[in-house]
């Protein structure tokens, strides 16, 4: 069976340029209950997403909806899960620490106009927020000419489109979930203050590219754990790659800025030595860069999405 985009969700497409990322944890209160919700949301998104581009076409509306190993175990016990899924428990440098964070559920909604943002989250909510506590929801907005909140531009290491969906989407390694993905999501606070007091040259030296023209350096330019370079994953000579998007976010009057990383891949395994890269050699955009946030989540193919809705998984 051949990977489709067209039966995939959103996940290898730009991050937007209004974004609400949503992590939810059930209340196991009431199992029955909340099965019940989450089916029934399982069935409204498509719903939702067909309403919302009809009525905005413009807008351009993109959805991911997916669930973690924690949330996957107390809902459906006894359906096997896909294969990479699993509890990130953190990952851990000789300098810095990433966190493994809870949330059963996640939502990435974005769109070109705020308003639809807000709508789809309202709608979604209806259906589950009685069953569920918030862990996390982040407000992300597109910066200038698609830099990061660090002045750099973002996405350049990505697969070129035509490519993407090889990089996002599970294959025939896993047939019970094809065309679904694994999402990790990882939100960071920066010093800006101290990221500022760097020189531009500092700067590309820490990202390993120009900031303005946004050209990789030499190597002899880059600093040694030059992001570029620490957040590879060069398993058996080959440069392995996934669907990078990294979304600022701020609250600049208590300067609470930062970006929310998000990367959707055919194989976590690839997301996880990424990570695992960074933190070993303590990548030198964490030296301005806390991570508070980490969870992974798989997101269901459409297929999927409707036999949770059923209750046919």
């Amino acid at each position: 069976m051949p990977i489709s985009i067209g039966e995939a969700q959103d996940v290898y497409k730009d991050a937007g340029e209004n974004i609400d990322f949503t992590v939810l944890s059930f209340k196991r209160e009431n199992l029955a209950a909340e099965k019940a919700a989450f089916q029934e949301l399982a069935a409204r998104i498509p719903a939702i997403t067909r309403s919302m581009r009809i009525r905005y076409p413009k807008s351009v509306l993109a959805i991911a909806f997916g669930i973690s190993a924690s949330g996957w175990r107390y809902l459906f016990p006894d359906v096997k899960k896909p294969k990479e899924l699993r509890e990130f428990r953190g990952v851990e440098g000789p300098k810095y620490t990433a966190p493994g964070t809870p949330g059963d559920l996640f939502f990435h909604v974005r769109a070109g106009e705020q308003a639809v943002v807000y709508e789809v989250m309202a709608q979604i909510m209806t259906f589950i927020k009685d069953e569920t506590t918030v862990e996390d929801e982040t407000h992300g907005f597109r910066y200038f000419e698609g830099r990061a909140i660090i002045g750099f531009i973002d996405g350049t290491e990505n697969p070129d489109f035509h490519e993407a969906a090889d990089y996002a989407l599970i294959g025939d390694e896993d047939p019970a979930y094809i065309n679904g993905s694994y999402a990790f999501a990882q939100k960071y606070l920066h010093n800006m203050a101290a990221w500022q007091a760097l020189t531009t040259e500092q700067q590309e030296a820490a990202i390993g590219r120009k900031k303005f023209s946004d050209l990789e350096l030499d190597d002899a330019a880059k600093a040694p754990n030059a992001h570029n370079v620490a957040s590879q994953d060069n398993k058996d000579g080959i440069e392995h790659k996934i669907i990078r998007m990294n979304v600022p976010f701020s609250e600049p009057a208590t300067e609470q800025t930062g970006t929310y990383f998000i990367g959707y891949a055919r194989h976590f395994n690839v997301t996880l030595r990424m990570l695992n890269n960074m933190f070993e050699k303590s990548d030198r955009l964490l030296d301005f860069s806390t991570p508070i946030t980490g969870a992974e989540f798989f997101i269901p193919s459409l297929p999927v999405l409707a036999k949770m809705a059923e209750g046919t998984l």
